[in-house]
């Protein structure tokens, strides 16, 4: 079928060998239902590890719902059948597994994908920017839709590039041909669906309709309203690093039965790193930065980390346990001591299982709760420890007014010393730049950062962090040259105008909780 056909959505069923690009999803309808249920119910998980499928339907009409006339909302009224009978299946307590997924990556979610990446982002090993792809969109999308239904299509290695942390360490980073991420956000679109009907309600990262503000905001109010004593801040060591690829293909599989799906997804996986002009194979792991990579952390987290609890606390666990897990950062209270070690234990045992390991130097137990500070106290041990989740440090504290406890939460130190480091060189080095140029870049990057950090509680800290940015500002500008000093009456104003102040723009966790 010729490319300019593919991308304006012609059908090619009586033209060529290539099935049409809508047709198929009347295919779609064969599900196989499985015998014990893996999720189903958000608290009632099954086992990760389902028993044999039986026999598939030879027809499910319910799986069918897009309709037969062609029009640009075939592909969305496709997934919304997926939607729907995944979250069918999951209400009724069945397994259901997707044998047909591959039509739903039409030229026409090829061009939304597109148009959903990042149009600064750097370019991979290939050297396309989102800006030179572009140029003649529809034929490159109908090149591509093409390639990857006929299985033509293969996936690049990606780029490697460091990114330094906070801790001053550097973070490895796999950045994909423009391709490759295309495809991989079409798959991602596709995907998405049918594991966000399994997925638990504590897992919050990466997904559609949760933040990073919903988890802390979840954290926050179980430390409140739950028994909560002891608390253990879980760090994986280079979770993206040691994913195991032959239990990624099994989690997969569970609920993909589309062998051409699964093929594609493996290519990604497998398609190496180039560093240095040196393309080095990969056996494990899946690069950190791909599209793909957060669905495929959550899927691989789930079987392995939130079924597991979710089925450690039913029954094994004495008292209450909470748990909030963004991507592979986890907090995880109890009520007793013993189930805290207990569950320690375990999780290194499961983990290891699955080629995970976790961070010693960053995994901890500590007491922690509303009746910590004075049990410590009697024990003569001193104030309670603090864990930092998400960029702020949770501390147990007490209300003003009537000294109730409460879980206060401020901007973890080390990340704002980071911040503030990074903006006195980048103030420095472009000192001499225009001052409204310069100031514009600072508001845009100070309101961005308080944006996030500006919670109740909070405001203190952030107060500081402007005080600290608005004095390296004046620094560089007095050192731009001997003549003219910048004077602080002057640069009062200029404070005014470019440096935005510090007001809580998030409401109180538990208001946001319970909406």
């Amino acid at each position: 079928m010729p490319a300019e056909q593919a991308a304006a959505g012609g059908s090619g069923k009586a033209r060529g060998r290539k099935p049409d690009i809508y047709a198929g999803e009347k295919s779609d309808a064969r599900t196989v239902p499985m015998n014990d249920p893996n999720n189903g119910a958000a608290s009632k998980p099954g086992p990760a590890e389902g028993r044999e499928g039986e026999r598939a339907a030879k027809r499910n009409a319910e799986q069918s719902s897009a309709p037969r006339t062609q029009s640009r909302t075939r592909a969305s009224t496709g997934l919304n059948g997926v939607r729907e009978v995944a979250r069918t299946h999951k209400a009724s307590g069945k397994e259901v597994r997707f044998t047909a997924l591959m039509h739903h990556i039409t030229p026409q979610l090829l061009i939304e994908s597109f148009l959903q990446l990042k149009r600064m982002a750097a370019a991979g090993v290939d050297g396309v920017t989102w800006r030179d792809y572009e140029d003649g969109l529809v034929e490159r999308v109908g090149r591509l839709w093409d390639a990857v239904q006929s299985g033509r299509y293969r996936a690049q290695p990606s780029r490697r590039v460091y990114i330094a942390k906070a801790d001053g360490k550097q973070r490895p980073l796999g950045i994909a041909a423009l391709e490759d991420k295309i495809v991989q956000q079409a798959v991602v679109t596709v995907l998405t669906p049918i594991y966000e009907a399994q997925f638990l309600g504590f897992s919050y990262g990466f997904r559609p309709g949760r933040s990073q503000h919903q988890a802390l905001d979840a954290l926050w109010v179980a430390l409140h309203r739950k028994r909560v004593n002891w608390v253990l801040d879980a760090d994986i060591r280079s979770f993206f690093d040691t994913v195991d690829h032959g239990w990624m293909k099994r989690f997969l599989e569970h609920r993909i039965a589309d062998r051409r799906m699964l093929r594609l997804i493996t290519r990604w996986l497998t398609a190496g790193v180039v560093e240095n002009g040196k393309q080095t194979e990969v056996l494990v792991g899946t690069p950190q930065g791909a599209v793909i990579s957060p669905l495929l952390a959550n899927i691989y987290l789930h079987y392995v980390y939130d079924l597991w609890l979710q089925r450690w606390r039913r029954h094994d666990a004495k008292g209450d346990v909470i748990a909030v897990r963004y991507a592979d950062d986890s907090v995880v209270g109890f009520e007793h001591e013993a189930d805290t070690l207990g569950f320690l234990k375990a999780l290194r045992v499961r983990l290891a299982k699955f080629g995970l390991a976790l961070n010693d130097a960053k995994t901890r137990v500590l007491e922690f709760g509303r009746y910590a500070a004075e049990r410590r106290s009697r024990a003569g041990r001193g104030r309670p420890e603090v864990f930092d989740f998400l960029g702020f440090t949770h501390i147990c504290a007490t209300t003003l007014g009537r000294g109730h406890f409460t879980v206060k939460r401020l901007t973890s130190a080390k990340r704002m010393r980071a911040t503030l480091k990074a903006l006195r060189e980048t103030l420095l080095r472009r000192r001499h730049e225009p001052i409204p140029v310069l100031g514009a870049w600072l508001r845009r990057v100070l309101q961005g950062y308080l944006n996030y950090h500006a919670i109740p509680g909070n405001c203190h800290r952030l107060a500081s962090l402007r005080r600290e940015v608005y004095r390296a500002w004046l620094y560089a500008l007095r050192r731009r040259g001997q003549r003219q000093r910048m004077p602080w009456q002057r640069f009062q104003r200029l404070i005014e105008r470019y440096i935005p102040p510090v007001r809580v723009l998030h409401p109180y966790p538990d208001a946001r909780f319970a909406s």
